[in-house]
């Protein structure tokens, strides 16, 4: 039997690595749960505990019966039925169904309502196993940020009508909010929401490239305040599937063929507002969509997951000239850059999802259950506003890293496969296909990075690097730190010049600028993990065909991977930060000459 969560080494490094009690000790709000709930935990290493069984749980379904089904999952795809309804493929059904069986459709919802009440750390991990499995599948599994929505913003009366049905797997849901004329401008929405002479909301107008529109419970971003242009016009609105509800087309799409994408018509549809009127936009879908980015960083970490593999047993396995390939130095480099290139991007993953985990920690104590002190609240206070900053800055980061990096390299598991990774015989060309998208929905990564660069450039990234920079280090990554002190020196002189040339430039040079925090933050991660505490044996590869048996101890293989890591992006930050003060804004002052005139299509 196979097992996603088991035969990853990194999952199961960093679930010891990373100190998971904070998060357990907060989200289970000092054990006081177990005292209703039979199956809440009554102390850290019980929920600790819980953590890893699920997992490994979750990784052995996903081995055992979701990964075999993807492929006719990407085959057969979603069926539009003339009476506006759709049918999944039935691979995605029956997944969704042993998912349920499974408990782990509340991966995130209180126990109240039956949910497991875990850490989005936790969550991370999961997603990202089941991306591995069948990233379409991840799309609908992945929604559950939906759920606790609903449970952060809805009424109690809304709460108790949806999340035990969401918990139990029996519905499933929707982010209603793109439109043809509103795709990443969600404050260019018209779809109208309006009430009646009796108070009731109605919905009507077009919403396009809905993921899982089909789905039970749909949230729609609409615009309540017809007077009003931009954000602060608009609603968030519940509703459900019905006659007035009209799924118009399925989109035919380049890849994750299992997640259906639906243009929908809402025809004067009966709704229920979320929340409060006007706050539409924000919080509550900004809320949504940091969570559902998240998810897609976690998704892409899979899908790479997924490709290397494919391209690293077939390094092994196929002779050219006499060996096998991966004794060719060129590939042998790029498996390495793969292989690095995943364990940085899930690296960056999970410290954000630990990040925003204590974000929302901080507030929820400091807005529930304050200290009696003073001080102790006013502290409480500035940890919540401090790592909000910082959940603001990483997650943008992580989607675009994550997403970004995926795509690479998917990319170069068809390349180390050649002719054969371009035929439909691997699974190589459906990771291509489905990791593409990743840096699209959710927020382009030029979005990711406008939003990044704003952390970058107003001292948040400074001030994370600063803390990174204090944690204790084994004595054998000095030299590496002191390569990361001076890129941040580096990237400090970058930060400067761009503000003196002001918003424009900034946003022009923010993908330099990100990339090169980006680096250092996951150097000192990295760094970090080679001066772990954790006793973990790792096998290493024997002769190419099959496995010597032989171990290395995880403190050392990530001393190893550190140490390329941050040596071969030291010339790059250097690299980079010297073009963004070099100061050129040709883009803006030749753009017409150097594109040319638009051509005739």
């Amino acid at each position: 039997m196979g097992n996603f969560y088991r035969d990853n080494d990194d999952i199961r490094f960093l679930f010891r690595h990373i100190d998971l009690a904070p998060l357990a000790n907060a989200f289970e709000e000092g054990y006081r749960f177990a005292k209703e709930f039979d199956y809440a935990p009554q102390n850290v290493d019980e929920a600790i505990r819980n953590y890893e069984m699920v997992l490994d749980s979750l990784g052995e379904l996903c081995a055992d019966f979701i990964a075999p089904r993807a492929e006719s999952v990407d085959r057969e795809g979603n069926t539009l039925n003339e009476d506006g309804s759709v049918t999944r493929p039935k691979g995605i059904a029956e997944d969704i169904e042993k998912l349920a069986q499974a408990e782990v459709m509340g991966f995130t919802l209180p126990h109240r309502f039956g949910g497991l009440n875990f850490p989005n750390l936790v969550y991370s991990m999961a997603n990202e196993i089941l991306s591995r499995a069948d990233a379409s599948l991840m799309n609908i599994f992945g929604l559950q940020g939906i759920a606790e929505t609903i449970n952060a913003f809805a009424s109690e009366e809304i709460k108790q009508k949806y999340l035990p049905l969401f918990a139990e797997g029996k519905v499933t849901g929707a982010m209603v909010l793109t439109e043809p004329d509103a795709g990443s401008d969600l404050q260019a929405v018209k779809l109208r929401a309006y009430q009646d002479s009796q108070g009731n909301w109605f919905l009507h107008g077009v919403k396009r490239f809905i993921t899982n529109g089909c789905g039970e419970v749909l949230l729609v971003l609409a615009r309540s305040e017809p007077d009003r242009s931009g954000g602060m016009g608009l609603s968030l609105l519940l509703c459900e599937p019905g006659p007035t509800v009209h799924i118009r087309r399925l989109e035919d799409k380049l890849g994750i063929h299992g997640s259906p994408t639906c243009e929908i018509f809402f025809d004067n549809t009966p709704a229920t507002l979320i929340g409060e009127r006007q706050r539409g936009l924000v919080p509550y879908v900004m809320t949504l969509m940091n969570g559902a980015r998240i998810g897609i960083a976690a998704q892409g970490v899979g899908i790479a997951e997924a490709a290397y593999r494919i391209a690293r047993d077939y390094a092994a396995s196929r002779r050219q000239f006499g060996v096998a390939i991966e004794k060719l130095p060129a590939v042998r480099d790029l498996l390495i850059d793969m292989k690095i290139a995943i364990e940085a991007g899930r690296a960056l993953l999970y410290d954000t999802s630990r990040v925003v985990d204590l974000a929302l920690a901080y507030n929820n104590q400091a807005e529930n259950n304050p200290p009696a002190d003073k001080d102790a609240a006013k502290k409480l206070k500035d940890n919540a506003r401090v790592y909000k900053r910082y959940a603001g800055m990483l997650t943008p980061m992580s989607k675009y890293y994550c997403t970004e990096m995926c795509n690479r390299v998917a990319y170069d598991s068809i390349q180390v496969l050649g002719g054969s990774g371009f035929m439909r015989d691997y699974a190589s060309e459906r990771h291509a296909r489905d990791a593409r998208i990743t840096t699209i929905y959710e927020g382009t990564s030029q979005l990711q990075v406008v939003a990044a660069v704003r952390g970058v450039c107003s001292g948040t990234a400074e001030k994370y690097l600063t803390e990174l920079a204090a944690l204790p280090y084994d004595p054998q990554v000095r030299d590496l730190l002191a390569k990361l002190a001076e890129g941040t020196q580096q990237l400090q002189a970058a930060i400067e010049f761009t503000k003196q040339q002001g918003n424009e430039y900034m946003d022009l040079h923010g993908r330099e600028l990100v990339d090169v925090a980006i680096d250092l933050i996951n150097g000192y991660l990295l760094c970090g993990q080679a001066s772990t505490k954790v006793q973990m044996n790792v096998p290493i590869a024997g002769d190419g065909s099959s496995k010597s048996g032989q171990t290395i101890p995880m403190k050392q293989r990530k001393l190893l991977m550190a140490r390329r890591y941050v040596e071969k992006n030291a010339p790059r930050i250097k690299a980079l930060t010297e073009l963004v003060r070099q100061g050129d804004k040709s883009t803006f002052s030749d753009y017409e000459a150097l594109v040319g005139p638009v051509p005739e299509v």
